[in-house]
């Protein structure tokens, strides 16, 4: 198959994305919200026009949110967050909206404390490495009577590596759409995150389980042929699954709500590379490490 043929491209492909977006992380930084960071969110609604985000701003400059992030949410709403207000001096910031706009209603007002945030952080950081901690034992308990001709350890190497990929290059996308939209990583980006290592583990799973099926029932074929015939029997599988979702992920991100529109636009980044990983990357780096092996002998 051509993944095999190519399998030095697709690879070098794959390092060119995760230094690029570790790169961007590296640059920008991850830009989190009160989720995880703690802070205040306020969110209101103009029952007339909404006014222009710089002169809600010129209205909040006396204000304990003068600093603050604005955003604008749906067609009639704004989305204030900052650091941690108390209630009277949010009375103050609703007043100073009030001035400008005597209609305006209060739909929602939120405070997480550092220390809540900070137990956020750690637990969402734990969750991540449970899973992937997870995922290589089964992987390993799954391959442990392959042997030959690469040993099943190296089957979860592929797998580490595929999901290291998966994970960096989202991060390198939120840290770009934080810098250059002003986005905020909080607790659904974890749950987005979470779900593309489990779909992308999902079809890296398939294509290993053939190829083992293979290594029992063809004998006298190289092993670069073997896998290669294993992607081509999956390959269709993994992109009309993938493409289906994508597709779902996609048009939420583009008619659904606000709240889950970061949400979307995460899982849709992760979905893409995350089958990229499955079938570009993981298989052909079990055949560079049976020629790599093959060497030594």
């Amino acid at each position: 198959m051509f993944v095999i043929i190519y399998k030095k491209f697709f690879i070098g492909l794959s390092i060119a994305f995760v230094v690029v977006a570790l790169t961007a992380v590296f640059v920008y930084g991850l830009p989190l919200g009160i989720d995880f960071k703690g802070g205040s969110q306020l969110q209101v609604n103009y029952t007339t026009d909404r006014p222009e985000l710089a002169h809600i701003k010129e209205l909040l400059k006396n204000t304990p949110v003068a600093t603050a992030t604005i955003q604008p949410s749906g067609t009639s709403s704004i989305i204030i967050k900052s650091d941690t207000i108390t209630e009277s001096e949010k009375n103050n910031v609703v007043a100073a909206l009030h001035s400008d706009a005597p209609t305006l209603t209060e739909e929602s007002f939120t405070t997480i404390g550092p220390s809540v945030g900070a137990e956020l952080k750690r637990k969402a950081i734990t969750s991540i490495m449970l899973v992937l901690i997870a995922i290589i034992l089964f992987v390993a308990y799954a391959f442990r009577k392959v042997a030959r001709p690469v040993s099943a350890w190296k089957y979860g190497l592929a797998v580490i590596i595929a999901l290291i990929h998966d994970i960096a290059i989202p991060l390198g996308a939120f840290a770009l759409l934080g810098h250059f939209y002003g986005a905020e990583l909080d607790t659904l980006f974890v749950v987005a995150l979470l779900t593309t290592l489990a779909l992308s583990i999902a079809d890296t799973i398939v294509v290993f389980d053939r190829i083992r099926e293979h290594l029992g029932a063809k004998q006298g074929i190289s092993f670069a042929t073997l896998v290669g015939e294993s992607l081509s029997e999956t390959f269709a599988r993994s992109i009309n699954t993938s493409l289906m979702v994508l597709i779902m992920v996609v048009t939420l991100a583009i008619v659904g709500p606000t709240s889950t529109r970061l949400f979307a636009i995460v899982l849709a980044i992760g979905m893409f590379f995350g089958t990229y990983s499955s079938i570009f990357l993981a298989s052909p780096l079990l055949v560079i490490f049976e020629q790599s092996q093959k060497k030594k002998k």
